[in-house]
Order: C-alpha cells, then structure tokens, then sequence
C-alpha cells in the first residue's frame, strides 16, 4: 500500500518482542510505526511495573524513536511518524506512550492539528547521470538488469516493463523483486542467474542492495571488472559496494528514473544486435538447467522431493495467487519452482533472513485480498521448521475465517532429517538419552501438523504421493473463500535436496 502498517505493544515485554519485527521491517525498507505503552513517569527508575528503556532500545531499528513532550504534543509527533517512515528508504518509527500520558486530557483548542502527510515526493536522477548510464549500457557486450524489490514497493513495473520491452535487455529478479516483470518475460534469464551474474560487464541494479543476496558484488560471483548503475531512492546506498570507479549513481524514485532510462534510450539508436548473442547464450544455459529441474520432477518410486510437490502446486493454483513462502530448502527451492506473474505477488523471509513470519505474511495477506475483493486463495509455502515458529497463529486465520491455503512441505528436519526408519533405530537402539543421540537439526518424524489446523476447526489433509497432494491441491482450491483456511501436510524424502549448485557457497547452510 506503501502506507505504514500499525503494530501497538503492551510495555516491556512486549516492546521487546516486537523488535525482530521492527529489525526485519527496517532491513526490508518497510513502513512500520510501533505504538507501545509505557510505565508511568512519575516512576521512573523506581523499578514500575515492566519499566524498560524503550525508546533506546528501539533506536537502532527505527528512523524515529521518540516520546510525545506531552498530550498537545501527540498528533504532531504522530505526523512525524507517519513522514519519516514513509519518505526516502521506507522503515520504522517507535513512539512510547506513558501510562499516565495516556490517562491525561488537554483542551482541544490547546492542540495544533497538523495536515495529513502527502505521498512521498517524486524525485528525478540527474540527467547527465542518467545520459551516462545508457551509453555503459550502449556500449555493453554483456549487459543485465537486476530488478529488486523495491521496484515492487514503489510500483514501477510499468516503466521498468517499457524499458526492457524497448532495449530487449536480459533481466533477472531478486527474491521479492520477482514479477515486477513476469518470469515468464521473453527477456528473463533466472535460470541462467550464475552465468548471468558471472558475466554481466555492465549491470543495471534497479531498487537492490549489493548485499549478501548478491554476494556483495565480488568476484567470483561477479567480474572484477563489472561496471555497476545503481538506481536508488536512499542516497546513502549509492556507492555501497562498487567497486569500480566508472559506476554511475543514479539517486531518485525507480519509476520515475527508469522513465527517464527509457526517454534517453529511444533518443539515440539502440543496438540491439549487440547484445542479442549473449542473451541467446544465456537462454541456451537456462534451458539446460531447466531440463535438470524437469528431470527431478517427473514421477519417481520412492518419497516425493521438492521439485515434485512444487510441480503439482503448479498445476492446481492460480498463476496469479499470493504467495507467501519460508523456511531452508522450501524457501529456496519454491522461489524458482513457482513462478511470479505479477507484482507484489509473493513474500518471503527476506533481506534479514527472519524465520517465523510465514504464517503472520499469510494472515496480512489474506485481509489483504478479502478487502480489495481479488477472489483469490493466499499460499502458504512452509518447511516443518519455519512452520514450527509460528504455527499456532493458524488459530487467527481460523478466527477470521481467512482464505489461506498452508501447504507444510515436511523434511523432518532443518534443510535435512531423518526417515521414521532411522529415528527408532536411534531411539530404540541406544542406550543414551535421544537429546545426545539425535542431531539437533532433526525434527520429530511423526509429527502430524495438519491436526493443527483441526485443531481449530480447519481442514487437513496429509499426503505422502503426487496423487495425495493433488488431490488434496484441488479440494484446497474448490473451497468457498469465506470458508476459511486449510492446511496440507506432505511429506517428503528427508534427504530430498535442490539442484547442484555452481558455487558451494550458493547452498551453504546460513545457520
């Protein structure tokens, strides 16, 4: 909506759990105000009931941190909020309300009413910048766009769409920039990312960090000689990670900037011979790798592994639903195995890596949905792990009656477990306790979590064959929306893995 989502909190305790979410709304570059109460003033240092310094302990993660002055106070400070969290790189505002604050009054005519806070203000890269970004990309050989997810959040999939529609450049997407442009786009090469990024001479970064999602751009994930145009909304990122002097730096908003791309490119002639032969290479590179993937799922005698599950989901659901997916493997895998269409169209755990907010995605998500009238189901793509963080909010989109298909993708284990086979001969074979004898990554194989759902009224079903999931899939979908959510529970080879890697460093555990 690109307006900030309201989070209130009860003092103490509850400010402190809610800073994971403030730490992965900041990382996310997500407009989020917090609202908390607080112990009284007057007690102050007098050890009051869940006194905290709150307003210190949330200023790393926010843009803003503060405590109204007093009552007449309140409503500027609320603009402030609103202001700062939405303009320049999104993020968070925390504003602490003592007990006593609150139970105080003022006369009205004592309060100055501030002007509701307008949109962001648009903002235009300079446009000689801009003149030299298209000539790095004019005289390219090897040319790439990265689509980020903050060309999701600020909307730009119409200019950007026109721009790679007008200079036929190759693209891939980060994992929450997919469907700004559509996977299925004549000029995509995610399947051939490793290549892409490997070779790239020039790479057009569209609202993405060169951070650890993008290997910070260093060899050997990038060349040592990649030149780099940066287009930013945060004038601080600009810079980051570039390595190379002839980097241009193009400050403003994404969809604006790219309009400007766009103009600068179709007033000069636009070779698109020059590039046509490393686009081809690139397309016959993902076209094999795509062939592996096809291969791992077609029908095989023995548990499912991911590629199956993903392939089956892929022919009951809606191109066009919302999804929602986390864990290790399940994250990783899904987000090449399902493809995006559309903008906006799927969350994950993100920039900070944060595990437990898959069900609590799905849950907004779904209001979402039921509010603007789509007539769409949300997915719920969870590993058994990532489920376990949250799972029992199930029992909120229950409440709600929320169209969410939850979809436990079960390994009996964090990226690797262990068969009910193997677990009883651990168990049942040895004379030491099971906290010494069984990894602590393995999770209990017997584990049933769709009588979770069940639990609190939903359906469940569970499935251990392709014919099971899609079934299960169909009578998922044939639901009313306003008959509320369902769960599926599959389970899979506990030592299923993805797709060899080209680098060991692209599957290398982050634990």
């Amino acid at each position: 909506t690109c307006r900030p989502a309201v989070c209130l909190v009860v003092s103490g305790p509850g400010l402190v759990h809610a800073l994971a979410g403030m730490a992965n709304a900041a990382a996310n570059g997500w407009p989020l105000i917090v609202i908390g109460g607080a112990s009284d003033t007057d007690q102050d240092e007098m050890g009051a009931f869940q006194e905290f310094p709150q307003v210190q302990a949330s200023r790393p993660y926010c843009k803003l941190a503060a405590r109204p002055s007093s009552v007449e106070a309140i409503p500027m400070l609320v603009e402030k909020a609103v202001r700062t969290c939405c303009y320049g790189r999104p993020g968070v505002a925390y504003l602490d309300f003592p007990g006593n604050m609150l139970l105080s009054t003022c006369p009205e005519e004592c309060i100055r009413w501030p002007l509701k806070c307008p949109p962001p203000p648009e903002c235009l890269a300079p446009q000689a910048a801009v003149a030299s970004a298209v000539a790095a990309l004019r005289r390219a050989t090897k040319p790439l766009v990265i689509v980020g997810k903050g060309c999701a959040y600020g909307r730009a999939e119409s200019s950007i769409r026109a721009f790679l529609d007008a200079t036929h450049l190759p693209f891939l997407a980060t994992p929450m920039g997919k469907g700004v442009v559509p996977d299925d786009h004549s000029n995509s090469v995610a399947a051939a990312r490793s290549r892409a990024l490997g070779q790239a001479d020039v790479v057009l970064l569209l609202g993405a960090r060169l951070n650890w999602i993008l290997h910070f751009g260093q060899p050997p994930r990038f060349r040592a000689d990649v030149k780099v145009i940066q287009v930013d909304i945060c004038a601080e990122e600009l810079g980051n990670n570039c390595w190379s002097s002839e980097c241009v730096r193009l400050h403003g908003t994404i969809a604006a900037v790219c309009n400007q791309l766009l103009v600068e490119a179709k007033n000069g002639r636009w070779a698109v011979r020059a590039h046509r032969q490393w686009l081809q290479d690139l397309k016959a590179v993902a076209k094999a790798k795509e062939a592996v993937v096809i291969a791992m799922e077609a029908p095989s005698i023995g548990p499912l592994n991911y590629y199956q599950v993903f392939a089956e989901v892929r022919k009951v659901m809606a191109k066009d639903c919302a999804m929602v997916s986390e864990g290790s493997n399940t994250m990783d895998i899904s987000r090449a195995a399902l493809p995006c269409y559309k903008p906006r169209q799927r969350l994950d755990a993100g920039t900070f890596g944060t595990m437990g907010v898959g069900v609590g995605f799905a849950i907004a998500a779904a209001l979402m949905e039921t509010d603007q009238r789509t007539g769409r189901h949300v997915l719920c793509v969870q590993g058994d792990s990532a489920f376990g963080f949250s799972g029992m909010e199930v029992e909120v989109a229950c409440r709600y009656s929320l169209p969410i298909i939850f979809l436990v993708v079960n390994n009996n284990g964090i990226s690797q477990g262990c068969s009910e086979e193997m677990w009883k001969e651990s168990v049942e074979g040895s004379s030491e306790h099971p906290a010494s004898s069984i990894l602590p990554t393995t999770l209990f194989p017997f584990a049933r979590y769709e009588k979770i759902a069940e639990a609190f009224g939903a359906p469940g079903m569970f499935a251990r064959t392709s014919a099971e999931l899609q079934s299960a899939l169909r009578t998922a979908v044939s639901r009313p929306l306003t008959a509320g959510p369902c769960m599926i529970h599959v389970a899979i080879d506990p030592h299923a893995e993805r797709v060899k890697q080209e680098h060991e460093w692209l599957t290398r555990s982050k634990l």
